[in-house]
């Protein structure tokens, strides 16, 4: 769709609004069926024929033709191969499991509620909604790539456009210092990333003969790491290939101390832009880290030792960033630090290195994304309205816009870990998880969330929605149509059904934490999908 959009004329902005809604409605659509198919889906190959039957099957299906060995055994569906680059290794290659498939009904839930949202967008639509289109379908494919290539490169393809919309379209006076600081920031971390990939590529290069090579990607990688049992990681640069990817991706999710590009980029960017980066785009580096990082731990040197500094930092998110987020006066900067502290909850779970611990990083991931996409959008109608974030400026909205002020109180109660939310069922698992291991650390967590976490959300609450309105104040719009409605009511919506009913998530991830948990050694044992 971005392609085909860049054939409208400019000043056509209905027909360029409609396409990019249609585009990100079909992808959310998709996305719906290939979760609630997945269950039944034969693993190997797959179309939208396949979902639609086993939507409707009440058993497992089998392919009629059997699936490659390696996709049959970790259980990916509907894959799609094509041979790319074979003397390199690198092939296009598609496909889901549980996990891909609970961050890939996410992505396109936020990228649909993003595509509704950019109506704020005044000025060079055409460009702006064919580089969200690019932003979207970059980390659709990130999520979707079985292949470590495609998914970087999918990664960066996600990432340009955020660069670019926030020098173009965003707001403030430091929104050029902050595209620039988020591009300097997550450039560094991109690059450890690619640095470690090429050094995983190497192993696998002195391992195997270059024609045994092709065709290699991340199904074979994990099979690499069973047959190779770490040969490598222990000579020349090996050493380093581990830290160079757990810092890296760490860069990507604004992992303290190399946090601070997150609140200002979020600040200074449109509100589509803040909804899909800090929603969705930063999800992938958490993805990475389990996906690829984790399998590493058996093999790599000194891998406990580094865990444990992503244990410690990922406190530090939780307890810097909550400190930081209860000095901030504008409402923007407040959420930006926030979704930089939930993250320490995410990086918690997956340095627990137990099962449990693990569950509850990824229900955090789809529950902070949601929460994210819907605290950036409102924020984005408020300023539309108001033209400030300054919450000394915002007093007794709930009175005047009662919809959006609902939307936001519920938005920030889900952020203090309200029961009923999906943000309560991840908090507490990972915090179920980290006692295995990490006793007091899950005491200091339990007090920064329940303390530091309410003081900050509540105080918001209570001096936008419900405190003292200025003495001269234009009437500002509620969000008086369904249109306007429809992308909170579905955030909302996802929060508190994945809130009540989590194994709906669980149930599909538990397959493919027992792959990983096989890989990596830990402890396995399933959760429980009450």
């Amino acid at each position: 769709m971005a392609v085909v959009l860049m054939c409208v004329p400019a000043d056509r902005r209905d027909l360029l609004r409609r396409g990019t809604l249609l585009a990100t409605m079909i992808s959310l659509l998709t996305a719906l069926l290939l979760f609630l198919s997945l269950e039944n889906a034969p693993a190997g190959p797959g179309n939208l024929s396949t979902a639609l039957t086993a939507l409707q099957s009440p058993v497992p299906l089998l392919n009629e033709t059997a699936p490659p060995p390696l996709e049959a055994k970790y259980q990916f569906k509907f894959t799609q191969r094509t041979d790319w680059m074979p003397s390199l290794g690198i092939s296009y290659h598609v496909g889901t499991d549980g996990l891909s498939a609970a961050l890939l009904l996410m992505a396109t839930l936020v990228a649909f509620a993003a595509a509704c949202c950019a109506r704020d967008v005044q000025r060079r639509d055409k460009e702006f909604y064919v580089l969200l289109l690019l932003m979207s379908g970059g980390i659709f494919g990130a999520f979707a790539s079985l292949d470590l290539f495609g998914m970087y490169l999918f990664h960066e393809l996600a990432l340009v456009p955020t660069f670019i919309m926030i020098g173009v379209w965003g707001r403030g006076e430091d929104k050029n210092y902050a595209a620039y600081k988020i591009t300097l920031y997550l450039s560094v971390g991109a690059m450890l990333v690619l640095a470690g990939l090429i050094g995983l590529a190497q192993i696998v290069r002195a391992k195997y003969p270059p024609a045994e090579f092709s065709g290699y990607n991340l199904l074979e990688f994990y099979s690499m790491l069973e047959q190779t049992h770490g040969t490598g990681f222990n000579e020349g640069l090996g050493p380093l290939i581990f830290p160079a990817l757990l810092i890296g991706f760490g860069i990507l999710v604004s992992l303290w101390p190399f946090h601070t590009w997150a609140p200002m980029a979020y600040a200074s960017a449109p509100t589509a832009t803040a909804m899909m980066h800090a929603g969705v785009i930063k999800k992938f580096g958490l993805y990475g880290l389990i996906r690829i990082v984790l399998p590493l731990h058996p093999y790599a040197p000194n891998a406990d030792y580094w865990w444990q500094l992503l244990l410690w930092f990922g406190l530090a998110n939780i307890l810097w960033c909550g400190l930081v987020a209860m000095r901030q006066k504008d409402l923007n900067w407040l959420l930006g630090n926030s979704s930089v502290a939930h993250m320490g909850f995410v990086f918690l779970g997956i340095a627990s290195l137990n099962f449990i611990g693990l569950t509850g990083a990824v229900l955090v991931m789809v529950a902070h994304g949601l929460l994210a996409a819907l605290a950036f959008g409102l924020s984005g109608h408020l300023y539309a309205q108001t033209k400030t974030l300054e919450m000394s400026k915002l007093g007794g909205l709930r009175r005047e816009m009662p919809f959006i002020g609902t939307a936001l109180l519920m938005a920030l109660l889900a952020g203090c870990g309200v029961p009923g939310f999906a943000n309560f069922v991840g908090e507490i698992t990972v915090l179920f998880g980290l006692w295995k291991t990490q006793p007091i650390v899950t005491a200091i967590v339990c007090w920064a969330a329940l303390v530091i976490g309410a003081v900050y959300m509540l105080r918001a609450a209570r001096q936008v929605l419900h405190g003292p309105p200025p003495a001269i104040r234009p009437n500002y719009t509620d969000a008086r149509d369904w249109s306007e409605r429809l992308p909170f009511v579905l955030l909302l919506g996802a929060l508190l059904f994945f809130g009540l009913f989590p194994n709906w998530l669980t149930e599909k991830m538990n397959r493919s934490y027992h792959r990983i948990g096989q890989s990596t050694g830990m402890h396995t044992t399933q959760v429980s999908p009450r």
